[in-house]
C-alpha cells in the first residue's frame, strides 16, 4: 500500500511571490496556474494530446527505456517570448551527476504544440514570476517534455537522485499520470535540515522551485497492481536562468 501525501496548499494566489522568497518553492493548484498564467482549463488540457508520442530519450546512461522527451529553448523578455535555435541541452556534472558533461540533442518539442496561445502564455507568466524574485531581465528558457512510463517494470524521473539544476528558478508542471503509483516529490533545504514530500496528482498543479535554495527529486513509478499495459506520468519541465543558457560558456 502506498500512501499519498497531498501537496502544501498556498492560501490566496496573490501570495506567491512571498511565499517562494521564504521557503525556496511553492506549490500552485490549476485553478491558480490558470488564474496567475492568464489562461483557461480548457487551453491547458489542450497540450496534453502533445505528450502521447514523444521519442525515447537515447541518452540514459542507466540503460533504462522509461523515459520519453522533447525540448526547445526561449528568451523571454519584457513580455515577449523568442525561440531560440534548437541546441543540445547541457549541465555540468556539478548539477546532474549521471548526465552531466553531455551534449544531449534531443527532438524539438513540436511546431503545432508551440503555437498554442496557451504556451506564450505560460512561459510570459513564469518570467514574471522569475523576475519578481531575482530581478527584471531577459530570461533563457528550456523546456521539456517528459514521459516516464514503466516499460522496464520501475519508471525513474529523477535518475541523477535529488539535485539542483543550475538555474534560477524551475517549475514543474504535472501534465497526467495513469495508472501508477510512487512519483512522490520531494524538496530539501539546500543548506538545512527541512524538507517536505507530496505527491503530485492534479493536472496542470506545478511545483515552483528556486533552484539555488532548494534540491529537488521525485521517487520511482510503479504500475499499479490492476493495470496490464503499464502507466506513465507526464510532467512539463520549463527552467529559467540569466545570462545565457548553460553550456554557452563551458
Amino acid at each position: 500500500m502506498t500512501t499519498s501525501f497531498s501537496p502544501p496548499s498556498l492560501a490566496a494566489p496573490r501570495e506567491l511571490g512571498t511565499v517562494l522568497r521564504q521557503q525556496g518553492y511553492v506549490v500552485l493548484d490549476a485553478h491558480d496556474v490558470g488564474l496567475l498564467g492568464g489562461c483557461s482549463a480548457a487551453e491547458l488540457h489542450a497540450l496534453r494530446p502533445f505528450w502521447a508520442n514523444l521519442p525515447p530519450d537515447t541518452f540514459m546512461k542507466d540503460g533504462g527505456r522509461y523515459r520519453r522527451r522533447r525540448h526547445a529553448c526561449f528568451v523571454v523578455q519584457n513580455g515577449q517570448v523568442t525561440q531560440a535555435p534548437h541546441r543540445a541541452h547541457w549541465q555540468p556534472v556539478e548539477y546532474n551527476a549521471l548526465h552531466g558533461g553531455m551534449q544531449r540533442l534531443f527532438e524539438p518539442i513540436l511546431p503545432a504544440m508551440l503555437a498554442q496561445p496557451v504556451w506564450q502564455k505560460l512561459l510570459v507568466w513564469l518570467g514574471q514570476v522569475c523576475s519578481g524574485l531575482k530581478g527584471e531581465q531577459p530570461w533563457f528558457v528550456e523546456a521539456h517534455q517528459f514521459r516516464i512510463d514503466t516499460t522496464d517494470g520501475i519508471g525513474r524521473p529523477t535518475p541523477e537522485g535529488a539535485h539542483r539544476d543550475g538555474v534560477d528558478l524551475v517549475a514543474v508542471f504535472l501534465v497526467d499520470r495513469e495508472g501508477v503509483k510512487g512519483g512522490e516529490t520531494r524538496v530539501f533545504e539546500a543548506a538545512g535540515p527541512n524538507g517536505q514530500r507530496f505527491t503530485l496528482t492534479e493536472p496542470w498543479s506545478v511545483l515552483l522551485l528556486d533552484d539555488a535554495r532548494v534540491i529537488h527529486e521525485s521517487t520511482p513509478i510503479q504500475p499499479l497492481e490492476s493495470i496490464t499495459q503499464g502507466g506513465h506520468r507526464d510532467t512539463l519541465v520549463v527552467t529559467l536562468r540569466a545570462s545565457g543558457f548553460q553550456g554557452d560558456s563551458q
